[in-house]
């Protein structure tokens, strides 16, 4: 299907003579190659799990920004359904885990996926995560996805975590998927120590369970807010007609040690602020009956004396209400589903505190590579291409080599004008890493020093170790990530020379 997406609209748009029409197609088919891009992921997969292939890589990492990565995969889709989407993580769950983030991400994210998926325009989606306890420095987790979907009959539910295997036959035409996803998401939990199972109704939705032992990591005990403030003086009120919302605030509020009222609507809202005197900060939702958070904005705008700061609330997308919001005076926006150290960084920025969890500002990519110079190993034309074009804008000097053999006789020549060699791994008469074997080998340190970075669809573990034993000393995965490809040349650029990048 996501074939027949791909070389259709091709067709379609080589014959289009209107630039819109064009554009329509290339919308198209970027989406039918992201489908077909997750089909093969499947089937790899699959094929890794059947010849036993199938490893965990352990590492510490944040489970709250792991389960933020999720939704920010999955929210679009939840926007165009207008579904109603909630997160609750359990106080208990550890801050810090030592694990797979990436395997358990997938597995989350395919539960995520198909209850949106299958449950229709304006339903619920619920993703909860608890702590059931630890024994042996091991947790155990339970991460529950519920939904108000199709569901799923007995019957059913005995073929679902099979291979190829569908609630029914017609499931794949009408909703997309290999059958694949639960099939895989078995056997992630299960090495991970737990089970994955599924309770459900036909019509009444469904709700899929698993557990996972993992460990604990090193976990510093600190508030999320700023230490240098004073927060027993400061005051929020949390405005949203959804009760799990305000509770949700409420338990916030108190791991956070500060003070948080709550209001179920507008109207409410304001008898709290005559009553009560003025907030420091208001979280609003957007979309509330009768007094809207647009309309409760401008009211507290009009009474509020002093540095009163709104923060609206929603699952909509915030360029949809941009404009009216900041006309009627809201300072920042904040998108649902909610995530305490999202709400802690926003408080510690509204009040001019240093956030915990800054993030490196993504480098402007216009002109920061001028100067620099890279050897691409390629043998396929097209990829050569797209890699020049999407690098265009750096000003990287790029000269491109379309074998092992080239690429040796082209670094031989003049090794002091290259500062990294971009090295695909498949190539026809000399493949990557014997070409690497023998750049290391030339005479001179620059042979020895220049990083060579592999370019490979092969990410099994022993393919990537197999680069680095050759002498490679990184490895970026096809098809390309063109952001993961500045980000390795701005950090190999950075030490060739000695310098930032982004200083040139």
């Amino acid at each position: 299907t996501p074939m027949n997406a791909i070389i259709g609209m091709t067709a379609i748009g080589k014959r289009a003579a209107e630039i819109q029409r064009k554009d329509y197609c290339l919308n198209k088919i970027e989406d039918a190659s992201n489908h077909l891009l997750g089909v093969i992921n499947d089937i790899l997969d699959m094929s890794k799990i059947e010849a036993n292939k199938f490893e965990l890589s352990t590492t510490e990492f944040s489970f709250e920004k792991m389960l933020q990565r999720v939704v920010n995969v999955v929210n679009f889709r939840v926007d165009e359904k207008q579904q109603k989407f909630s997160v609750h993580i359990g106080k208990a769950i550890p801050r810090i885990l030592i694990g797979d983030d990436q395997r358990l991400a997938q597995v989350v994210t395919n539960l995520l996926g198909n209850a949106v998926k299958f449950t229709p325009e304006y339903g619920d989606i619920r993703l909860e995560a608890r702590f059931l306890g630890e024994e042996n420095g091991l947790c155990q987790l339970q991460i529950e996805v519920s939904d108000t979907g199709i569901g799923v009959s007995p019957e059913q539910q005995t073929r679902l975590f099979t291979s190829f295997q569908q609630a029914e036959s017609s499931t794949s035409r009408k909703f997309g998927g290999t059958g694949l996803g639960l099939a895989i998401s078995k056997q992630i939990v299960e090495m991970m120590g737990g089970v994955i199972w599924v309770t459900s109704e036909p019509d009444k939705g469904s709700t899929f369970a698993f557990t996972v032992q993992i460990e604990r990591g090193r976990e510093e005990k600190r508030n999320l807010l700023n230490p240098g403030v004073n927060w027993e003086n400061i005051r929020v009120l949390a405005v949203d007609d959804d009760r799990e919302i305000r509770e949700y605030f409420r338990e916030i509020g108190q791991q956070l040690g500060i003070t948080c009222h709550t209001a179920a609507s507008g109207e409410e809202a304001i008898r709290q602020i005559e009553s009560q005197g003025a907030y420091d900060l208001y979280f609003i939702d957007w979309k509330m009956p009768g007094i809207d958070g647009v309309q409760l904005t401008r009211a507290i705008k009009e009474k509020s004396v002093g540095d009163s700061v709104v923060i609206m609330i929603s699952a909509t997308e915030w360029s949809a209400i941009e404009s009216e919001a900041k006309q009627a005076g809201v300072d920042k926006y904040l998108s649902k589903p909610l995530f305490p150290s999202a709400i802690a960084d926003l408080i510690n920025e509204c009040l001019g505190a240093e956030t915990l969890t800054q993030k490196e500002p993504p480098p402007e990519e216009a002109g920061v590579f001028d100067g620099y110079r890279v050897l691409l190993a390629e043998d396929v034309e097209i990829n050569r291409e797209i890699v020049l074009a999407l690098l265009a804008p750096t000003l990287l000097n790029i000269d491109c080599a379309a074998n092992g053999e080239e690429a040796i006789q082209l670094f031989a020549k003049d090794p002091e004008s290259y500062d990294v060699i971009l090295m695909d791994v498949q190539m026809p008469e000399m493949d990557g890493y014997e070409a690497t074997r023998q750049i290391r080998a030339l005479p001179g340190d620059k042979a020895r020093r220049i990083p060579i970075i592999a370019m490979t669809a092969n990410v099994f573990r022993e393919d990537i170790e197999k680069c680095i034993t050759s002498g490679m000393n990184d490895h970026i995965g096809k098809p390309l990530d063109i952001d993961e490809v500045v980000q390795k040349l701005h950090t190999y650029l950075s030490q060739a020379r000695g310098s930032d990048c982004q200083s040139r």
